[in-house]
């Protein structure tokens, strides 16, 4: 048994939960893994792990050993890479997660000059809006605009998104130009839907002019769980829509979207790049992070003033 394999093994099953989900972060058989564990666990003469058919839990000697064993791993990973000449240039794959509408026109755009700076760096790149199974998945990071709820993931808060009201004019020719944001409640306008993973329904658009706050539900005949999506419904005259400034300037300046309430404001939305605190940030994970922070002090920057 090599000592090394098997802690690992341990701690990815514990992390991922089960054994396959371990087995497949960790490009190994789930048959292998399972005997990995097995071979700590009478080495160590305890059980770390209780099994069951649905669920996995550690045990009370099993969660004291996790515990040394990520701290070990993570000052083994510190040690090679400290003494190896090789690992100080960052190298090997990353995954993350990212928005689709950030990825189509502020990240892939850029990716190029990451690679030249970084030609070691093979980057998997998940581009959507549903929540993901970090640990489960196997993904570095992941990011994502509003608060970060799992209390579990460490987030840094990388910029703030300045939203604004849009429409397109094929559906302000047919529905009139609304001037006041109740006029998106229980009236004949319509908004386009963005269904957000944590609720699966559309959130209500909270604004302010002043001292004037005003919340709208809105009502919609289409919605959609992906940027890209929400953004083609709105240019198809399918409903308003409420969109970041990176993402609105290009189709304002070409006339495809109308700006509506412009006297109005929302608190910006947050953009945080989150991961495991378990998960070691390996040098090609720390510079993808400091990248992503780059990019969106030029097209998100912080403003002090975002709520979570």
């Amino acid at each position: 048994m090599d000592r090394f394999d098997a802690m690992q093994a341990f701690a990815r099953v514990v992390e991922a939960g089960s054994f396959t989900k371990a087995a497949h972060t960790l490009h190994m058989s789930r048959t292998t893994v399972t005997q990995l564990v097995q071979q700590l666990e009478a080495r160590l003469r305890v059980r770390l792990l209780n099994r069951t058919t649905r669920r996995l839990h550690l045990t009370a000697d099993g969660a004291a050993y996790y515990e040394r064993v990520v701290r070990l791993l993570a000052d083994l990973h510190d040690a090679e890479t400290s003494l190896s000449a090789a690992s100080a240039v960052p190298r090997g794959r990353l995954r993350v997660d990212v928005p689709s509408p950030l990825a189509r026109t502020v990240l892939i755009p850029a990716l190029p000059a990451f690679h030249a700076r970084y030609p070691d760096i093979q980057l998997d790149m998940g581009v959507s809006d549903r929540k993901v199974d970090m640990v489960g998945e196997g993904v570095d990071c992941v990011l994502r605009g509003g608060a970060i709820t799992d209390p579990s993931l460490i987030a840094r808060h990388v910029g703030d998104l300045q939203l604004q009201v849009f429409a397109a004019p094929a559906y302000l020719q047919r529905a009139g130009t609304p001037l006041h944001p109740q006029a998106l409640e229980k009236t004949h306008h319509r908004i386009v839907g963005f269904l957000w993973e944590r609720t699966g329904r559309p959130l209500p658009y909270a604004l302010r002019r002043g001292s004037e706050r005003v919340r709208v539900e809105g009502r919609y005949v289409c919605a959609v769980d992906d940027g890209n999506a929400y953004v083609a419904a709105g240019l198809a005259g399918m409903g308003i829509l409420c969109l970041p400034d990176y993402l609105s300037a290009p189709l304002r300046a070409s006339g495809e979207l109308v700006p509506l309430f412009e006297d109005w404001h929302f608190d910006p939305l947050p953009l945080y790049l989150a991961y495991p605190p378990n998960r070691h940030v390996s040098a090609k994970l720390r510079v993808f992070m400091d990248w992503v922070v780059e990019l969106m002090a030029r097209h998100a920057p912080l403003t002090g003033t975002a709520r979570t």
